[in-house]
């Protein structure tokens, strides 16, 4: 960072004295002096605009090279720290962490670099004029004043960006579906209107047109002192680099501390296939994730719902790569998987609807065939009479213990115990089907 610093100060200060050179070169010129007289000053003008360029460009590499550099090393650690941690953060918590990591960075770049250099060049311009009091009180507005000003108090945007994001998805992966219902419109302008409040709450007090006020001010004071032409042009060049300043912003970081999550009693892992159901809230994706991890790897799956951008067939042999093409197609025909093997899916499976996203997860599943399966909400996406015989099929072909989240109560017909969950501080009761 140093370096892009110092290198950052070159190429201002270059574009200082290029300004202040083409000045004092164009006053001289007026009187038609010599050309011997004015030859230094035409090598200086040249020499100047091509070092600003190529200090620029460095600065540019530099700068981007340290924060990139460091963003390694602090993701690594903040990587490091959620894995000893004693339980997982929330979702709502893991994006404020993603948050805050981001705004230390650009945070970095595009504030911490550009007011040091900018302090530094003044310094430099500053010292150059003799100490120049319009300039000095002009350069503290700009550089102290202004930014002070623009910061406000922060707001905590979580959960605009959680549902931006929730937006977002939803556009994206379930686009046919949308379309085919005629909601596609109104999700996007949904969306749009998340994206608009979101980024009303981000923006800072733009004060760039009193910060412009100032520097024309000071100008038009250092012109009334009869300072020098090239100096007044100076010092304009330097506020051009503190004038950005005023609409910069300082991210404060979202608390992202939670209290410990509501103990889930550990409930034995029940034999044979059972039916978790419960309304929204009521722990039933947390006790599934709670009994996976009881498991032993080799004993049990948790079906992974997320797909690759790659072919049907590479998305499902990541359950068991030695696969043949009979078990394959056994597998699909389980669970009416209508897709050719050889099709690319898209980024998260983009290119195919819900519904066959769906078989496609769970095709993979039943080609694991492990001994416990655990399935949340396996068949939402599907209509409800497939729905119901694609379940039936992946549990008549399962060969162990099968828990299944569901929402259907035409579906627990299927399995031979139902355990019932209600909502966070009742108690908890289950009961055989």
């Amino acid at each position: 960072m140093r370096l892009a610093i110092l290198v950052g100060v070159l190429a201002e200060l270059a574009g200082v004295g290029l300004t202040a050179t083409a000045t004092w070169l164009v006053m001289r010129a007026a009187e038609h002096p010599p050309m011997a007289a004015l030859t230094v000053a035409v090598v200086a003008v040249r020499t100047l605009a091509l070092a600003k360029g190529a200090l620029r460009y460095l600065e540019r590499l530099t700068s981007h090279g340290a924060v990139l550099g460091e963003a390694v090393e602090l993701r690594g650690k903040v990587y490091d720290d959620l894995v000893h941690r004693r339980h997982v953060p929330s979702a709502t918590a893991l994006t404020r962490i993603v948050t805050n990591v981001d705004q230390h960075l650009d945070t970095k770049l595009r504030t911490t670099l550009p007011w040091i250099t900018a302090a530094v060049v003044s310094a430099v311009v500053a010292a150059a004029s003799g100490f120049s009091l319009p300039l000095l009180a002009g350069l503290t507005i700009n550089l102290a004043l202004l930014p002070w000003l623009a910061v406000r108090e922060p707001r905590d945007l979580t959960p605009v960006r959680a549902k931006l994001t929730e937006q977002t998805t939803e556009l994206v992966h379930s686009r046919e579906e949308l379309i085919a219902y005629g909601l596609f419109d109104d999700k996007l302008r949904a969306a749009a209107e998340t994206a608009r409040t979101l980024s009303r709450g981000e923006r800072t007090r733009d004060l760039t047109p009193l910060a412009i006020g100032v520097q024309f001010a000071a100008a038009l004071l250092m012109l009334h002192q009869h300072e020098p032409a090239w100096l007044v042009m100076a010092a304009i060049a330097t506020f051009e680099i503190t004038v950005p300043l005023a609409a910069m912003s300082r991210p404060v970081p979202e608390p992202a501390d939670e209290p410990e999550p509501v103990h889930v009693p550990e409930a034995p892992v029940p034999t044979g296939r059972t039916a978790i159901v419960g309304p929204s809230g009521s722990g039933k994706t947390t006790l599934l994730n709670a009994l996976a991890h009881r498991l032993e790897p080799s004993k049990g799956a948790l079906a992974d719902a997320h797909v690759f951008h790659t072919t049907v067939r590479t998305n499902v042999l990541l359950a068991r790569p030695g696969a043949t093409q009979e078990e394959l197609d056994r597998a699909a025909a389980i669970t009416e998987l209508d897709l050719d093997w050889d099709r690319v899916v898209g980024e998260r499976g983009e290119e195919i609807s819900g519904g066959q996203r769906q078989r496609l997860v769970l095709t993979r599943s039943v080609l694991a065939h492990p001994e416990v399966l655990l399935l949340d909400e396996p068949t939402e996406g599907l209509d409800p009479e497939q729905a119901d015989r694609v379940l039936g099929g992946v549990l008549d072909h399962c060969r162990g213990t099968a828990l299944v989240v569901t929402h259907r109560e035409e579906q627990l017909a299927l399995f031979d115990h139902v355990h019932h969950r209600r909502p966070v501080g009742h108690e908890h009761v289950g009961g055989v089907g």
